[in-house]
């Protein structure tokens, strides 16, 4: 598995804790635990997406990517133009 991959398996891991966690959290808002758990995943999937995003562009397409008429995602290379064979 290549690193791009890796990446986004373990961004897509941390999205199911973060979602299962906030579901306990909802029927258990003063466990401690869990808050600490939620807290270290969110730093570290942020971490994780930066990271990504260094490397390959954005991670996901947002709002703040459009300048008027120019969408900044298309300026990256495209998944064709990193050289490689997919």
């Amino acid at each position: 598995m290549d690193n791009r991959a890796a990446l986004v398996k373990r961004i897509h891991a941390l999205d199911f804790a973060l979602l299962e966690l906030n579901l306990f959290l909802d029927t258990h808002p003063d466990c401690e635990e869990a808050l600490y758990k939620r807290r270290e995943y969110q730093a570290e999937r942020m971490a994780l997406i930066e990271a990504y995003e260094s490397q390959y562009g954005p991670y996901v397409v947002t709002a703040k990517q459009v300048q008027g008429e120019h969408w900044s995602w298309v300026d990256g290379p495209w998944p064709w133009e990193y050289g490689r064979e997919c």
